[in-house]
């Protein structure tokens, strides 16, 4: 069942939303533009803020599907299957199948599976990533902000199953935000909005 509900999750967070919305748009393969991410920040480098939306709200949206589908399909009352379905779609859109592991950062599919596995912890991540970038005008600053508060927010609110799960979605993140830490301590990262 523990598989299942992991693969559950993986498959849904490999979904490369962003590629498709933007191959679907006729602006061709976004991996070749900006930071080559196929995320929602680096489609918002192409200016079109509602692809860029989208990207964002999709992507969320298959990781709280993932969550829903394991909470009251596959696996009903079992919260420690919950988070590894979690886990699952963030290690997806990380490491898609389909474009030879070489996915985004994970932070919006993160964002989706924290909301809907337990939505205190998304609400309060979504607030402190909102903050972060109001101020700091970097995505990848307020991501890193926000989730080096998620494992805390997490356990205090859904207990020990959600800790570790959430600790290597962060670890995770980090890791996958490595060069736009370089940038950042260089004082070289884009700001929100920058085209490429």
């Amino acid at each position: 069942m523990a598989g299942a509900c992991f693969l559950l999750g993986y498959f849904l967070g490999a979904i490369p939303f962003g590629l498709l919305l933007t191959r679907l748009a006729g602006l061709g393969d976004i991996r070749a533009i900006g930071s080559g991410n196929i995320g929602a920040t680096n489609v918002l480098r192409t200016g079109r803020r509602g692809l860029a939306a989208a990207t964002l709200l999709l992507d969320a949206a298959k990781g709280v599907a993932a969550v829903l589908l394991v909470r009251f399909w596959l696996a009903p009352g079992l919260p420690a299957l919950l988070w590894l379905a979690a886990l699952g779609a963030v290690i997806g859109h990380v490491f898609p199948l389909w474009l030879g592991f070489r996915g985004g950062k994970g932070v919006a599919t993160a964002l989706g599976v924290l909301l809907a596995a337990c939505w205190p912890v998304g609400v309060l991540v979504c607030v402190i990533w909102l903050l972060a970038a109001v101020i700091g005008r970097r995505s990848s600053l307020a991501a890193l902000i926000a989730f080096a508060a998620s494992p805390l927010l997490a356990f205090g609110f859904a207990g020990a199953d959600a800790l570790a799960p959430t600790l290597a979605i962060a670890a995770l993140i980090f890791w996958r935000h490595t060069a736009n830490i370089a940038r950042l301590l260089a004082g070289t990262e884009p700001r929100i909005g920058t085209k490429s």
